[in-house]
């Protein structure tokens, strides 16, 4: 559950396995929030995505332009170029399920004087006045930077932890517009965004929302295969939000603490193993080994079980074949989407493979409650933060100097 939303699967269990991942249970985890929350309930979704990824993005998109690296000033995020031009900045988004495919171009504008490439799908005057956001990890960076009053609507108002966007919400000063499936058109219009950030699909539908009259730009952040690439995104935010020097030097801290811990691995003599998630309807759903979560075991010193696995979206397989792989793994990460503590004893019952684990056995479970922790709204820009919390239980004696005495915010070890 992660990277795509398979990944995110992956991840939250992509909790959608990346609860939806937000949970396995999950009555209700934001279907356009590309919280790892959604992954495991659309298990069957994510299997969809698979299969179809062959011909996805074949719906209204263009053949992208090849772009060098002096053109793109992106480091990490592989699905997103941005250029800069005489009137602002050129953003092209790249099709996450066929390269060589665009979703469009859009045009960043400063100065008004200045000419604007003809080929672009969208302009946009920035900084934006208004925005509708359909994801957590878009509204939290407008958050972040000092800068939600941009926002206007967001989608799955309910599953918002954050204290701030529940009062906005209260306040209507930022309206709920609904789910993924049913999302409030009328209001859309009502707000008059200058632009909808949505979360792009495979078949390339967008579910009638040109009707708004925003500009609908897709962003693909949670297709991103590496956490670095995931926390770019910021930078696209803080060109829309007229931000972007502050932005960027986020960024960089990120980045310089993200690079600084994973370089604190590479020598390490033990890689302890380790696999991750839970079964859903019978079914499991594991992250490739090129996946987000993927990633960050291999940066905290970890043996990922799957690591030879090209694929960087969750691959489903039986139980039996996770025990005859997974059953002697030192660590099992998963995420529990549930208001209540995830036991040992909630484990057992649930399943009766998941005590046939040596994780289970000598309680070496590592649990993220994406309830409490805020996972899906703040994680993807902190990922500085999870690959600290890795380290902690994987290697804890790498962490000193600022991370002496470090707690970990998103995981810790299941107690009972």
């Amino acid at each position: 559950m992660e990277n795509n939303k398979p990944t995110i699967l992956t991840d939250i269990v992509i909790a959608r396995n990346e609860a939806i991942q937000k949970g396995s249970t999950s009555s209700g985890l934001p279907r356009y929030a590309r919280n790892d929350a959604k992954r495991c309930l659309f298990g069957s979704l994510l299997l969809l995505g698979l299969l179809f990824s062959a011909v996805g993005c074949r719906f209204n998109h263009q053949v992208k332009e090849e772009k060098t690296e002096v053109d793109n000033l992106m480091r990490y995020a592989h699905n997103v170029v941005i250029s800069e031009k005489d009137y602002g900045y050129l953003m092209e988004v790249i099709c996450p399920w066929d390269t060589t495919l665009s979703l469009g171009k859009f045009a960043m504008v400063k100065d008004t004087t200045k000419a604007v490439d003809t080929d672009v799908k969208g302009v946009l005057r920035v900084p934006v006045k208004s925005v509708i956001s359909f994801s957590a990890t878009q509204w939290a960076v407008f958050l972040r930077l000092g800068e939600i009053d941009r926002v206007k609507g967001i989608l799955e108002g309910r599953f918002v932890t954050d204290s701030t966007m529940r009062a906005l919400l209260a306040e209507e000063k930022v309206y709920d517009i609904g789910t993924e499936a049913a999302a409030d058109i009328e209001r859309m219009i009502q707000l008059k965004p200058d632009a909808l950030l949505y979360s792009p699909y495979f078949d390339g539908n967008q579910g009638g929302l040109n009707v708004t009259g925003a500009v609908l730009f897709p962003f693909a952040d949670y297709m991103e295969n590496t956490p670095l690439g995931r926390a770019e995104w910021i930078r696209v935010i803080g060109i829309m939000a007229g931000c972007e020097d502050k932005a960027n030097a986020w960024f960089d801290d990120i980045e310089r603490r993200y690079n600084a811990l994973s370089g604190l691995c590479v020598g390490v003599e033990h890689r302890p193993t380790v696999f991750s998630d839970l079964a859903f309807n019978r079914q499991w759903y594991v992250a490739g080994g090129r996946s987000y979560i993927a990633k960050l075991f291999a940066d905290a010193g970890a043996d990922y079980i799957w690591k030879d696995n090209p694929s960087t979206a969750s691959v489903p397989m039986d139980a039996e074949s996770i025990l005859a792989k997974a059953q002697h793994a030192d660590y099992w990460r998963v995420i529990n989407s549930n208001p209540f503590p995830m036991t040992y004893e909630s484990l057992s019952k649930e399943s009766p493979v998941y005590p046939l684990f040596d994780a289970f056995k000598n309680h070496q479970i590592i649990v993220c409650d994406i309830l409490s922790t805020g996972y899906f709204e703040q994680s993807q820009c902190e990922p500085d933060l999870l690959l600290a919390d890795f380290i902690h239980f994987f290697h804890p004696e790498l962490l000193t100097g600022e991370w002496e005495g470090y707690e970990p915010k998103y995981y810790h070890l299941i107690q009972e």
